[in-house]
């Protein structure tokens, strides 16, 4: 399994025509506890790099933009009703969705580790 990352600081796990996406463990440490996630609805249609959600902590809301085109398959319960779980373990049980992927060309203009890495810190 392949995993990229944005510049908006989202990591998308891509297997076969499947993208898993959450947030960075640099993104969940600079905004602070989490207290509110919102997710997409399972079966609609994102464009890349439009609004997907939201997470909010205690210091700020940040938006979770879709790293890619696709339509949404599946949300992940655990991070609405408990959104700790995406501090604790951001890039693991704290995923936020999944992306049936439309266009396979969008996942090579993600950034690989190197380049995202130059972005956190």
């Amino acid at each position: 399994m392949e995993v990229r990352y944005t510049a908006e600081h989202e990591w998308v796990a891509v297997e076969a025509n499947i993208a898993t996406i959450g947030i960075t463990d640099f993104a969940q440490r600079t905004l602070g506890d989490l207290v509110f996630v919102q997710l997409p609805a399972v079966g609609s249609s994102l464009a890349k790099g439009a609004a997907a959600g939201v997470v909010e902590s205690v210091k700020a809301a940040s938006d979770i933009y879709a790293p890619l085109t696709g339509r949404v398959l599946e949300v992940n319960p655990a991070t609405v009703e408990t959104p700790g779980v995406v501090n604790s373990d951001p890039m693991g049980a704290g995923w936020l969705f999944k992306l049936e992927v439309s266009n396979p060309a969008e996942v090579a203009e993600l950034l690989d580790e190197a380049a995202y890495g130059k972005l956190a810190t």
